[in-house]
């Protein structure tokens, strides 16, 4: 039961998001969106440090010295892995004009949805080996922190749903099909997660490696992505405090909670 609520959780995030586009009159707001984008950035990066990076170092403590090995290793192919994705996908960042990837004849709403599913990848496999391990019995990695990164990635997933599903109304789309396209983008999480579940029997041994993996994924997300774009033109500000509020807010949920 708490595999299925934490599989499900960050997809209720992202479809609560894609809400919004209901209430919209026009294009987002440029203070909403630079707030929105700072604050998921923010969470990722709490979500990284203290639900997959230090339990990653723990589960290593007793090699001494050298405990950092496996999140080192881990975080640098997952940093890799998305670099792979960004390199040979066909997308495109919402804002920009300019597509990324191998050439493709893909729609524009197309290459955004694909931007979405790229780093929602990691944050579905972030779920799904913290559950993992959780519910397979490893001491380090409890169910509750495994439901509270789940909380996390779902609050960070809140702004998401809004950001794919309001440009995509605003580029004249209807709102209906553009909730629900919102909506579909975080459908990459929940299997993910699953599929990182189902492989709990290869990743027990090696789970400092995958929880760093996963981190290593997110941060580039955040680093190439987020941050890039919530530092563009004006208000620059909001999503640097919008920032600091999601890394505290995610912080204080996994310490308190966990």
């Amino acid at each position: 039961m708490e595999i299925a609520i934490g599989i499900v959780i960050p997809f209720l995030g992202t479809s609560l998001g894609a809400v919004l586009v209901f209430f919209m009159r026009g294009k987002m707001n440029e203070k909403v969106e630079k707030v929105l984008l700072g604050f998921a950035g923010g969470v990722m990066v709490a979500a990284s440090i203290f639900s997959l990076i230090n339990p990653a170092l723990e589960l290593s403590s007793d090699m001494g010295k050298f405990a950092f090995v496996p999140a080192t290793v881990g975080f640098i192919i997952g940093i890799i892995f998305i670099l792979l994705l960004d390199t040979f996908v066909p997308h495109i960042h919402e804002g920009s004009e300019e597509s990324e990837g191998l050439k493709s004849n893909f729609r524009k709403t197309t290459k955004m949805m694909l931007a979405v599913t790229i780093h929602n990848i990691p944050e579905g496999m972030a779920v799904g080996v913290v559950l993992a391990g959780a519910v397979y019995g490893n001491s380090v990695v409890s169910i509750s922190g495994a439901l509270v990164l789940a909380i996390g990635i779902a609050i960070q997933n809140f702004p998401e749903g809004a950001i794919i599903s309001m440009p995509l109304y605003a580029e004249g789309m209807s709102k209906k099909k553009s909730f629900l396209l919102g909506v579909l983008s975080g459908g990459v999480e929940p299997i993910a997660a699953a599929l990182t579940i189902l492989c709990v029997q290869f990743i027990t041994p090696i789970l400092p490696y995958i929880l760093a993996f996963a981190a290593g994924a997110m941060i580039y997300v955040v680093v190439e992505e987020l941050i890039p774009e919530s530092q563009m033109h004006s208000h620059t500000n909001l999503s640097t405090i919008a920032f600091a509020l999601g890394f505290v807010i995610m912080m204080v949920l996994d310490v308190a909670l966990s």
